[in-house]
């Protein structure tokens, strides 16, 4: 829990630092427990406040996690563009992405979350902001791709990446299940191959996915 020097934010500098604090506990707790279980009075209590002051910072959960996401993607556009060096193979761009995304798993598991009921819980502005900024970070990632993989067109570079995304997203809720379904995949061989590892399965699916890039780009595949 974030211990507050003051009771109750009124210079800009404590408003702002709250803000991290409630940031930086809905992380704490998506990343512990899983973003679909963590409520805002959860993220009160994690941040040593009360419900309504973090009422008085975002309305909801949605716009707490919605912001969350969208530094999420900043962020895997940052180490992307700096992991991403020279021409590359598909095998090797494809292990870049993968590794990234498997270094970020609360990005993961919002991924899963963003359109689910994140976008549908906020104001039309909230939405408008977090897919300007998720856009810019497919931009960034799209050249990173682009200039790595020369023979890939950009917009055969976003199609990667809505791809990446969205293996990442549904392959993190399946490799890390609900108790009740950890159990049934554990007690039953007849879905044992379901619990895959994230990083193993993502690797081969984005891997295959540029390499039909390549193929149908001209590319060596």
């Amino acid at each position: 829990m974030t211990t507050q020097p003051f009771q109750r934010a009124r210079r800009p500098e404590h408003k702002e630092q709250r803000r991290q604090d409630i940031l930086e506990a809905a992380a704490t707790l998506g990343l512990r427990d899983g973003v679909r279980q963590v409520t805002l009075t959860d993220v009160a209590a994690e941040a040593g406040v009360h419900k309504s002051a973090v009422l008085r910072y975002f309305a909801s959960r949605e716009a707490v996690f919605l912001l969350l996401a969208a530094d999420g993607w900043q962020d895997w556009a940052d180490a992307v563009e700096e992991s991403l060096q020279g021409s590359e193979e598909p095998a090797a761009a494809a292990a870049v992405l993968v590794t990234t995304l498997a270094e970020r798993p609360l990005f993961c598991d919002l991924l899963a979350h963003a359109q689910l009921n994140l976008e549908r819980g906020v104001t039309q502005e909230q939405v408008r902001d977090f897919k300007v900024t998720a856009l810019d970070a497919v931009d960034r990632i799209s050249r990173a791709l682009s200039a790595a993989l020369p023979w890939l067109a950009r917009g055969r570079a976003v199609d990667v990446i809505a791809g990446a995304t969205a293996m990442a997203a549904q392959q993190w809720q399946t490799s890390n299940p609900p108790e009740t379904l950890a159990r049934l995949y554990a007690e039953d061989p007849l879905f044992a191959h379901v619990a895959s590892e994230f990083a193993p399965r993502l690797t081969r699916l984005v891997t295959l996915l540029l390499t039909g890039a390549a193929a149908t780009s001209g590319g060596e595949p």
